[in-house]
C-alpha cells in the first residue's frame, strides 16, 4: 500500500517514538517537499530512508489548494492524486475535507494507531493518545472515544 503523508502525522508519531509504525503498516511512504521542510524544522536528524520525498508536479492544483490550506497539505493532496496513492495521512480538518472533495481516501494519526492495534503492532491506543496530548497534539474528545471504542478499549 502506497501512502502520502502530511506533516502532522509524521511529527506527532515522531514525538511519541512511533514513526516506525508507518514502515510496518505501509509498503511505501511518500512526502512532498513542503512536508519534508515542515517536518525537518522540528527534527534534529534526517528522515529514515524508507520515507521518500517526491515533488508534487501539478503546480496549478497546489496553488489552488494553497488559497485555503498550507503548502504541506496542498502538496500532499496533489501528490496523493498524482501518484494514485491508496491513502493520504492527514489530520487537519480543512485539508481532510479538501482531499475528500477531490476523491482522495484519507486517514489520520488515530486511524494509523487503530490499524497498528488491529495488526498487534501496539497493545493499546490509550497510552499513545495520552502521550500525544502531553506532547501538545489536540484531539477531539468524541473522536478519541470513537477510536477507543473501535479498538475495544472503552
Amino acid at each position: 500500500m502506497i501512502v502520502v503523508s502530511d506533516a502532522s502525522v509524521l511529527i506527532n508519531l515522531d514525538q511519541i517514538g512511533q514513526m516506525g509504525l508507518l514502515r510496518q503498516i505501509y509498503d511505501e511512504v511518500l512526502i512532498p517537499a513542503a512536508v519534508s521542510r515542515e517536518v525537518m524544522a522540528r527534527r534534529t536528524f534526517p528522515f529514515p530512508d524508507w520515507i521518500q520525498t517526491k515533488p508534487a508536479s501539478n503546480r496549478t492544483l497546489v496553488l489552488e489548494l494553497c488559497h485555503h490550506l498550507d503548502p504541506g497539505e496542498s502538496e500532499a493532496i496533489a501528490l496523493a492524486i498524482e501518484t494514485g496513492a491508496d491513502l493520504l495521512l492527514i489530520d487537519e480538518r480543512h485539508g481532510r475535507r479538501a482531499a475528500m472533495r477531490l476523491g482522495v481516501k484519507i486517514t489520520g494519526l488515530l486511524g494509523v494507531l487503530l490499524v497498528a492495534k488491529h495488526r498487534t503492532l501496539i497493545h493499546e491506543i490509550a497510552p499513545h493518545v495520552m502521550a500525544l496530548r502531553e506532547a501538545g497534539f489536540w484531539l477531539a474528545e468524541d473522536v478519541v472515544r470513537e477510536v477507543l471504542r473501535a479498538a475495544k478499549e472503552l
